[in-house]
């Protein structure tokens, strides 16, 4: 069994609590206080250039030619490591995602989880955090982004169904996603550039669209598209510059040439069966829930497939609503972890972190010498939460806010509630 040899690296009977210690102190840089009043433009910026063509309008995506699409900008879809680095010089990067509406609940499990846990060089350890807007509770966005990890956008209305998504236009995901980045930073009270990736509901791709929005609303990456061929040697991130080699599990996938836009694959788990899942919460066959030694062999297996292979990002993504149903699943997870803090070449970041690393791809030992990550912590107005604020369908909702209450309860078309 494979798992074996990297159970032999470090101790595995290690605590399932949380690391003790303290975060370092972020940079104390200045940063505004809460608003008291609406954002001076209710709307969305508009992008930084002019608009891009219309999805159905975009050029056709050709071949890769590795000759012009170079690092820092272009990368073709590939599962070679980037830099021409070999696996042992590769620094192995474990992105731990949670998707879904933030709220008191799910909070104490992420407190828990990660607050104060460090990688083996020092650094506290990453996570991403994919916010739907429905029923989030802003002040604790606040909260997770002042803890250093990376808040991302998941759409304002997380609607059904599934096909919805499929078939969305262009308008449709500017309000669900181009329009949820200014909301988010504005309830939140966290900067408008820190938020840089996207990942559909359900997994559920729109062809070129989102793509084409995250592009002329300047959104970094998105984290949506599932790979069950490419998992053994794993795909690395790539731009949409040339056409992708990826396979299309939730189509429509994108054709068009998007540049500069890039994609973290989610290279999927393979469960019992040897059948591929996206998300840790959606394999089929699994270990009993309540066994949690052979949840950890199922973890570290599926680890294995990349620490032992080319090295691609290994992804833990997951519902919060998964692991506090199923203790034995989290005392895995917390072991999983235990062993990755000790590993001296893999590290818990945030997804941007990933990006940062392949564009500028550097040996592990001079990554395991860089500074920490250091982030600028902002303030959340001490305040009650709004509401009853009238929403969609003649719902009411209480929502907490960092800054002034919206009249009405935000949505698509009215991110702001005004």
């Amino acid at each position: 069994m494979r798992s074996v040899v990297l159970l032999s690296v470090v101790v595995v009977g290690l605590a399932t609590t949380a690391v003790n210690g303290q975060l370092p102190t972020p940079e104390p840089l200045q940063t505004p206080e809460p608003s008291t009043e609406y954002p001076p433009e209710a709307t969305t910026p508009g992008p930084p250039t002019t608009p891009g063509l219309e999805p159905d309008d975009l050029q056709l995506a050709e071949e890769c030619d590795e000759e012009l699409c170079k690092l820092p900008n272009c990368r073709c879809s590939s599962t070679d490591i980037p830099g021409g680095l070999l696996p042992r010089d590769t620094p192995q990067f474990v992105t731990i995602t949670f998707d879904d509406a933030v709220n008191v609940i799910n909070t104490v499990t992420y407190r828990n989880l990660l607050n104060g846990r460090k990688n083996s060089n020092g650094c506290p350890v990453g996570a991403t955090f994919y916010v739907s807007h429905e029923y989030t509770n802003y002040k604790l966005v606040n909260e997770l982004y002042n803890q250093g990890y990376e808040i991302a956008l998941h759409s304002i209305s997380h609607r059904t169904p599934q096909s919805y998504w499929a078939t969305a236009t262009y308008n449709d995901i500017k309000q669900e996603i181009a329009d949820q980045r200014v909301q988010i930073a504005h309830f939140a009270n966290i900067p408008f550039e820190s938020v840089k990736g996207v990942r559909l509901p359900f997994l559920q791709l729109s062809g070129n669209t989102s793509f084409q929005v995250m592009a002329d609303y300047g959104l970094e990456y998105d984290c949506s598209w599932p790979t069950g061929a490419f998992r053994e040697p794993g795909l690395w991130p790539y731009t949409l510059d040339y056409a992708s080699i990826q396979d299309c599990m939730t189509p429509p996938c994108p054709t068009a040439s998007i540049p500069k836009t890039w994609v973290l694959p989610m290279v999927s788990w393979t469960d019992l069966d040897g059948f591929p899942c996206a998300m840790a919460d959606s394999c089929h066959f699994t270990p009993d829930l309540d066994d949690e030694e052979v949840w950890y062999k199922f973890i570290v297996g599926n680890f294995e497939k990349h620490y032992l292979g080319n090295r691609a990002p290994f992804g833990f993504y997951i519902h919060e609503w998964y692991l506090a149903s199923n203790p034995a699943v989290q005392a895995a997870f917390v072991r999983f972890m235990n062993l990755i803090s000790n590993l001296p070449d893999a590290f818990m970041v945030n997804s941007s972190e990933v990006l940062d690393w392949v564009k500028n791809p550097i040996p592990v030992n001079e990554y395991r010498a860089k500074s920490c990550r250091t982030w600028s912590p902002t303030a959340c107005a001490f305040q009650p939460d709004c509401g009853p604020l009238e929403g969609p369908n003649g719902m009411s909702y209480w929502m907490g806010a960092c800054n002034v209450c919206p009249s009405v309860y935000p949505w698509t078309g009215n991110p702001f509630g005004m």
